[in-house]
């Protein structure tokens, strides 16, 4: 587990890391769901899918500086695929967890191990 707080206004996530091929591989499948304020995070990565999911996402790409990219909120299970070129990873978090934490583009988490 890793913390990722965001720069700009201090909000915590705890966040799960995919950083092998297996782990990537698996993602989220096979979960019920994720709890507020935890997510996953999926390095390399600049697309993902959600064939086999159970729930909805939001999805946070990110730089190489861990700076925020892209995000796309809500992305629905079975039907959603998404991409953004130049993202170094994604932070796949509960739907609507992107509002709450008022993530934003432009902003930059601080990621340090737990």
């Amino acid at each position: 587990m890793v913390e990722f707080r965001v720069e700009e206004t201090g909000a915590t996530l705890n966040v799960e890391l995919a950083d092998n091929a297996w782990k990537r591989m698996l993602g989220l499948m096979g979960r019920r769901r994720l709890e507020s304020g935890t997510g996953l995070f999926i390095v390399p990565c600049n697309s993902i899918h959600m064939m086999f999911m159970r729930f909805s996402i939001d999805a946070v790409y990110v730089d190489k500086e861990y700076r925020i990219k892209k995000i796309v909120s809500g992305l629905r299970p079975w039907f959603g695929l998404s991409m953004c070129w130049g993202a170094f990873g994604v932070l796949e978090l509960p739907a609507g967890d992107a509002d709450k934490f008022d993530l934003n583009v432009g902003q930059t988490f601080n990621v340090n191990p737990k």
